[in-house]
């Protein structure tokens, strides 16, 4: 599923959080890695007090010592450097993505210049999931690195049958890793709807109030179905339902199980701008430092 991962890296240390989880997921999945450098137009000499790659010299100098000193012998890994200089790199890893490497997950940082702050805070991580259909494992940068372990899985789901086509991806990696597989699904109170339910809300509350509910039991339902499709299978699961805002209860309840990765379904039909700036994926990414895997899905 994971055939190939890609990693973008700029030379500075934060954007090498993402390392660990390359040689995990590499050395797991039996997956080759491509690293990637672009070279950016009238780049600083510094990007976050470190060296920023200016010229394919050193920047294959540089990944050819990462390829060497952190991923093990066992994995295959090839590195590439756009040598044309470009104004937008965060569009330049994007076009590398969809029209050559085709890559089954590409790994990148939270952080910095470059466009990469764009990547995770702005649109660039939909367009990047959405447009070209590739699966984003998003990582923010620790200040002392941890061996990237995947013990429990976090799958967010509602009672939209679009978001199960993420599972088959929550069950490869629970299979491969072992992994507890735990299903939530939050229905917003009156207070924390939105949208034409809120709207409803308002003025017919007693409605509203039953539409949710209505939810709960078809979440009920939809739960059961996976959780007997998970035991015949043998993979260790659980699910929960709860009330209230989504991001911040799922920021919450992965926090409090201990997930190692926040598995999104993400699709774009609200916009790229309004996935960022009003969904639920895009707020969960603000409330918690835990790696989110998003996984495009098509309507």
């Amino acid at each position: 599923m994971f055939k190939h991962l890609l990693v973008p890296l700029d030379g500075s240390k934060l954007a090498e959080s993402s390392l660990p989880a390359a040689v995990s997921l590499a050395e797991v999945l039996h997956a080759p890695v491509i690293l990637l450098h672009v070279i950016e137009q009238d780049a600083s000499p510094e990007i976050h007090h470190d060296r920023h790659l200016t010229n394919s010299t050193e920047a294959q100098e540089y990944l050819d010592e990462i390829a060497r000193s952190v991923f093990p012998g066992t994995v295959k890994v090839e590195t590439h450097i756009h040598t044309a200089p470009v104004a937008d790199v965060a569009a330049s890893i994007i076009e590398h993505a969809t029209q050559e490497f085709q890559p089954g997950l590409i790994l990148l940082c939270s952080h910095g210049k470059s466009g990469m702050r764009e990547i995770f805070f702005g649109s660039i991580a939909q367009q990047v999931a959405a447009a070209g259909g590739t699966p984003v494992l998003l990582i923010k940068p620790e200040k002392v690195q941890t061996p990237f372990k995947v013990k429990s899985i976090l799958v967010p789901l509602d009672t939209e049958s679009i978001h199960d086509l993420a599972l088959p991806y929550a069950e490869f990696l629970s299979k491969a890793y072992n992994a507890q597989l735990d299903l939530l699904c939050v229905i917003p109170t009156l207070a924390t709807d939105s949208g034409a339910h809120a709207a409803a809300g308002n003025l017919l509350p007693a409605t509203a109030v039953a539409y949710l509910d209505i939810a709960e039991e078809m979440a009920e339902e939809h739960f059961q179905e996976h959780l007997d499709e998970f035991e015949e299978t043998g993979i260790p699961a659980s699910a929960e339902i709860a009330r209230g805002d989504p991001a911040s209860v799922i920021a919450k309840t992965a926090e409090r199980l201990g997930s190692d990765i926040i598995l999104f379904g993400t699709h774009g039909r609200a916009g790229l701008e309004a996935f960022w700036n009003r969904s639920v994926t895009a707020s969960v990414a603000h409330k918690t430092q835990i790696p989110l895997l998003l996984i495009p899905l098509t309507d």
